[in-house]
């Protein structure tokens, strides 16, 4: 275990290094000046070019990239020009709000999803078998943007049953947090929900008519023992592959959510600064997302493993 570990993190080095160099290039893309961005339209020549020199933007391109790989290596991801902080210190701030819709919107869309495909695989090819298909390949198809403005309009518009923008405070209650993440939660978990309920009917169509689980039914056991206990744990691998696949995708989709529903977290952080040509607090943003990316698949590999022992990623295809 603590081999395929050290060769999973290994393997990862060249990954984060091409996200590094992608994302230095793309940034310096972006049209406009920071220096100017910053001090607004109407700043003297001398003024831009001075801050320039202090941020380092006079210097050439491989100077700043080789500069950005040095602060990495170090452990310093920049200070933000807009902020004026440190990038690790606004990311830490901002984690935990973007972690808390993300990790309660994957709870909502895993334990709704897993219930619907393991009722579609029982009840195969019944009417609520095509009923709950039919609304995973909607929830897989309905782009984020487009739901999280469905849901602007008809929930807070329309109906004023919730609000639409903010994060809530405790001190008004809890309720008034619940209602803020209400909406967000349940845009995040569409796509989540309905990915889970197609995997899982799949896995357990493969699992319930197996000749062990049938064993099982002619010992006499209760069908919910059988299903919940016996037949779930088998199907269990590839929903595991799946959560952690989708346990990254959510991270990443909360930018989107965030910015619809101006929910305080990373998402709203990094659209700020690409309006402010920040380029320091991009980088680092993108490049924190990178190492979550990294360290979930190597949880769901050592996770995948624990859970079906014949797997063997020693030889590079998993071994399955």
């Amino acid at each position: 275990m603590l081999k395929t570990i050290l060769k999973r993190v290994l393997q990862s080095i060249p990954t984060l290094f091409i996200v590094i160099t992608i994302t230095f290039i793309l940034t310096r893309m972006i049209p406009g000046n920071p220096a100017l961005t910053m001090l607004g339209p109407q700043a003297p020549k001398e003024a831009v070019e001075q801050l320039e020199e202090e941020l380092g933007l006079n210097k050439s391109k491989g100077e700043q990239y080789m500069m950005y790989l040095k602060q990495i290596l170090s452990g310093d991801f920049g200070k933000s020009y807009s902020y004026n902080q440190p990038v690790i210190e606004l990311i830490m701030e901002r984690v935990p709000n973007t972690l808390l819709i993300t990790l309660t919107s994957l709870l909502i869309a895993l334990v709704l999803g897993v219930m619907a495909g393991i009722i579609s695989a029982i009840k195969q090819y019944s009417m609520l078998d095509y009923i709950f298909m039919v609304i995973a390949l909607i929830g897989v198809s309905m782009p984020i943007f487009w739901m999280g403005l469905m849901l602007v309009l008809v929930f807070s518009v329309n109906l004023g049953w919730l609000p639409a923008m903010g994060m809530g405070d405790i001190g008004n209650g809890l309720w008034d947090v619940i209602s803020h993440m209400i909406l967000p939660c349940f845009c995040l978990s569409t796509i989540p929900m309905a990915t889970f309920a197609r995997i899982t009917r799949s896995s357990m169509l493969e699992v319930v008519n197996n000749d062990s689980i049938r064993a099982l039914r002619a010992r006499g056991l209760r069908e919910s023992v059988v299903i919940w206990k016996h037949a779930l744990k088998n199907a269990l691998p590839p929903i595991v592959t799946v959560l952690g696949l989708q346990l990254a995708t959510a991270f990443t989709g909360a930018i989107l959510t965030e910015s619809i529903f101006a929910w305080p977290g990373m998402g709203t952080m990094i659209v700020s600064a690409i309006d402010n040509r920040d380029y320091a607090l991009i980088q680092g943003v993108v490049l924190f997302t990178a190492i979550v990316f990294v360290v979930i698949n190597l949880v769901v590999d050592i996770v995948y493993t624990m859970i079906n022992p014949k797997v063997n990623y020693e030889n590079g295809n998993g071994g399955k």
